[in-house]
C-alpha cells in the first residue's frame, strides 16, 4: 500500500528509506609518486583527506565535512595506483588520483633529477637544484616537495618538508587504530653518498647505488630515490565508516571487504580498482 509525499506516491518502505542518510567518514588517499635516479628526489606521498572528528588532512588542514550518502544509490569509488619507477635517467611517474562520490585526490608528484623538476601532485615531487613542488600539493591537500641545492631533494606529506628524508605522512585512526599514510619517498644520493629515509607513512628509502624502495601499498607512500633504480610509488586507498546499522555494497571493478560491526561502526577498506559503492 502506498502513501502520499512531497516525493510522490511511494511504498512505506522506500518512502522511510528516503528519510534516511547514512553519514560517512572518509579516508581518501591517492597513489604516490614515482622517484627518479641519477642523484634522485623521492616521490611525493598521495594527496590526502579525512573527515575524522579532531584528525587532519593534507596541506594543514583540519578534518573536512562528512559525507550524507543516500540509501541505494551509486557512488563512485577509484583507488589510485603508484606512480611507476625511473630508470635509465628517466623521471618515473606521477600517482593516479583516487576518488569517493565527488571528492577527488591528485596522485603524488614523480620525484627530479639532475636537471628536471620534482612534479606537482597531492605532494610535490623532491629534486636536486631545481626545487620541487612551490605550490604545496595540487588541491591544497599535500606538502611541497622538497629541495636543498646539491643534495637531492625528498618529497612529503601532511605539510612536511625535508632536504633529504621523506617528508612525514598523517596518522588517522578511521579504522580503530591510529595509522600513518602518504609518507614521502627518501632522496637517492647527496654529494657524500647519504640517501634519505623514507617518510613515516609508506614512504620508500633512498638508497645509494642500489634499487630506491618502493613506497608501500594501500598508503599512497612515495618511491625512494636512487643513482642506479628509483622506487616505484605505492597505490593510494579508500576507507569509508559508517553506523553498523547499515550494510555496504561494494561493486564489481571494486577490491574491498567490509569489517565486522566495531564501536558502533563498520569500515569497508577500498584497496584496488574503479566502480560504484552503496549502502542499505
Amino acid at each position: 500500500m502506498g502513501i502520499r509525499t512531497p516525493y510522490g506516491v511511494l511504498g512505506l518502505k522506500n518512502y522511510v528509506n528516503s528519510l534516511n542518510y547514512p553519514t560517512i567518514d572518509y579516508l581518501i588517499i591517492a597513489g604516490g609518486g614515482g622517484a627518479t635516479n641519477s642523484r634522485a628526489g623521492g616521490g611525493g606521498g598521495g594527496g590526502y583527506i579525512c573527515s575524522v572528528s579532531g584528525e587532519s588532512s593534507g596541506g594543514g588542514k583540519s578534518a573536512q565535512p562528512v559525507f550524507k550518502a543516500s540509501l541505494a544509490t551509486n557512488y563512485v569509488v577509484t583507488v589510485g595506483a603508484g606512480g611507476a619507477n625511473g630508470t635509465g635517467g628517466s623521471t618515473g611517474s606521477s600517482g593516479s588520483v583516487s576518488q569517493f562520490a565527488n571528492i577527488s585526490m591528485a596522485g603524488g608528484g614523480h620525484g627530479g633529477g639532475r636537471s628536471a623538476w620534482g612534479a606537482m601532485g597531492g605532494s610535490g615531487g623532491g629534486t636536486e637544484n631545481y626545487g620541487g613542488d612551490t605550490t604545496g600539493g595540487l588541491f591544497g591537500y599535500g606538502s611541497t616537495g622538497g629541495s636543498s641545492g646539491y643534495p637531492s631533494g625528498a618529497a612529503g606529506a601532511g605539510g612536511q618538508n625535508s632536504s633529504e628524508n621523506g617528508g612525514v605522512g598523517l596518522s588517522s585512526s578511521i579504522t580503530g587504530t591510529g595509522v600513518f599514510r602518504a609518507g614521502g619517498g627518501g632522496a637517492g644520493a647527496n654529494q657524500d653518498g647519504n640517501s634519505g629515509t623514507g617518510g613515516n607513512g609508506g614512504g620508500g628509502a633512498g638508497n645509494n647505488l642500489s634499487n630506491g624502495t618502493a613506497g608501500t601499498a594501500n598508503t599512497g607512500g612515495g618511491g625512494g630515490g636512487s643513482q642506479a633504480t628509483g622506487g616505484s610509488g605505492g597505490s593510494g586507498v579508500v576507507i569509508l565508516r559508517y553506523a553498523d546499522t547499515y550494510t555496504i555494497t561494494i561493486g564489481a571493478g571494486l577490491t574491498g571487504t567490509e569489517s565486522s560491526a566495531s564501536g558502533g561502526y563498520k569500515r569497508a577498506t577500498i584497496t584496488a580498482g574503479t566502480g560504484n559503492v552503496s549502502w542499505a
